[in-house]
């Protein structure tokens, strides 16, 4: 895509979110099935070929490798929001890269959520982000790329501000 087909379909969002502020806010929604059997949680996910995802247990915590860890499934949603709104921002300067892969890695210690140690945190305590760019663009562009990425990212900036979040119970 050329940053003038970027242009043309954000152009009339933008107008409109600016003549309407409550017209740009949007509800997300994911949705899990607890299977309480094989300690999973099957997340519908239209895109993948039977429709969900399943998450169990890390084999730090007695998982045994075969279901998809929730922290893993964090980053890997730090991948693609970063990786979008990279390809979107390079499209938007104009800039040439001939490839991209961007890395994400989170550190934890899992005698925090295993309940071995309660001074221990729950959840990952750091997030590195790096991005693999094939490009023979200025360094500076380059680094201006990777600013703009970050902080149009939805899911990066989320994490990085924290979020304020509820739990109830609803209907059975």
């Amino acid at each position: 895509m050329k940053a003038e087909d970027l242009r043309a379909l954000q152009e009339p969002l933008k107008a409109a979110y600016k003549e309407d502020p409550a017209a740009a806010v949007a509800t997300l929604h994911a949705r899990g099935t607890v299977n309480f059997e094989t300690l999973a949680c099957n997340v519908d996910s239209p895109d993948t070929s039977n429709g969900v995802t399943s998450s169990g247990l890390h084999p730090k915590a007695g998982g045994d490798g075969q279901l998809a860890c929730s922290g893993d499934m964090l980053l890997q949603s730090l991948v693609a929001c970063s990786g979008v709104t990279l390809a979107a921002v390079t499209t938007a300067m104009g800039l040439s890269i001939s490839s991209a892969v961007v890395m994400a890695e989170g550190v934890m210690d899992f005698r925090g959520t295993l309940g071995v140690d309660r001074s221990v945190p729950i959840g990952l305590t750091s997030v590195s982000l790096t991005f693999q760019l094939a490009t023979d663009e200025a360094d500076d562009k380059i680094e201006k790329l990777i600013q703009l990425t970050e902080r149009y990212c939805v899911v990066l900036q989320t994490l990085a501000a924290g979020v304020s979040v509820t739990s109830q119970r609803g209907p059975a």
